[in-house]
């Protein structure tokens, strides 16, 4: 009993340590967004917060258009997350309970996708953003991405796992059309998946700085990844107004993660188990 209760916080010991050290720049990130460049550069450095923040706050609204910014990641994430959500799903539901022709060759495609580094997308991203006339517009980092491989192989495992076969027969043999199974039975039930892509969407959407690169030119239309890199300067980068920005960035992640981890655990291991 002893040995075991000794195993039992050493792994917690060995887990809050961890935690510690996974906190401690976001805690450094939100001490320094109180205090002014000098005092982030004095030695040693601030480890308790200050009171510059809304000087901080100041001087980035002023310097850029910072809450334009952040409402334009807001769409983004937004339109993001909800385009994925629906064809995602549509495609995980056709490839897990549709017999087609091709089907296995058409999913194992798909899924080779996910096999391509990202940055083998900037130039043909480019190209047919421009063909488009959609150079410097949102829609240009939602739509190119609206259905993910990994989203589709998400959705189909569980759909596989969670919905009965016989189910959606059922409701063929009542009349009821597959826009209807889709809408009325399939969606309802993916709830849990749906959450878990939803949060991983939202997040890689909101983080995502290599896609406004590429696409954006107006600092009127950056999103907030992109703006803030152009705050950063060789010799004058008030470093006290970058970190104020940075803690507004990552202060919605960090909420939504901790509102909805448990979603993301319960959507990620359904039907690990059997």
């Amino acid at each position: 009993m002893n040995n075991q209760r000794l195993a039992l916080w050493s792994a917690y010991l060995v887990v809050g340590v961890g935690a510690l050290v996974m906190l401690a720049p976001f805690y450094i990130m939100f001490v320094f967004a109180s205090h002014s460049r000098t005092e982030i550069f004095s030695l040693p450095p601030p480890l308790f917060f200050g009171d510059d923040f809304m000087a901080n706050l100041k001087i980035l609204t002023e310097r850029l258009p910072f809450w334009r910014n952040l409402g334009w990641s807001l769409y983004v994430a937004l339109a993001s997350t909800a385009l994925t959500l629906l064809f995602c799903s549509l495609g995980g539901y056709a490839f897990a309970l549709f017999d087609f022709r091709f089907k296995n060759p058409l999913f194992a495609l798909v899924m080779a996708t996910m096999l391509l580094p990202s940055f083998m997308n900037m130039i043909p991203t480019f190209m047919t953003m421009d063909a488009l006339g959609w150079i410097d517009q949102p829609r240009a980092l939602y739509i190119p991405g609206a259905a993910s491989a990994f989203g589709i192989f998400l959705m189909r495992q569980f759909v596989t796992a969670s919905i009965p076969r016989d189910l959606v027969e059922a409701a063929r043999m009542d009349g009821c059309g597959e826009l209807g199974i889709y809408w009325r039975i399939v969606l309802p039930l993916l709830k849990p998946a749906l959450g878990t892509l939803g949060l991983i969407t939202f997040i890689a959407s909101w983080n995502n700085f290599i896609g406004p690169l590429v696409v954006l030119r107006s600092p009127d239309m950056y999103t907030l990844p992109l703006a803030l890199r152009s705050l950063q300067s060789p010799v004058n980068t008030e470093w006290g107004a970058l970190m104020a920005g940075s803690a507004i960035a990552t202060l919605p992640l960090v909420l939504l993660f901790i509102a909805s981890s448990r979603q993301l655990i319960s959507g990620l291991t359904t039907g690990a188990v059997k």
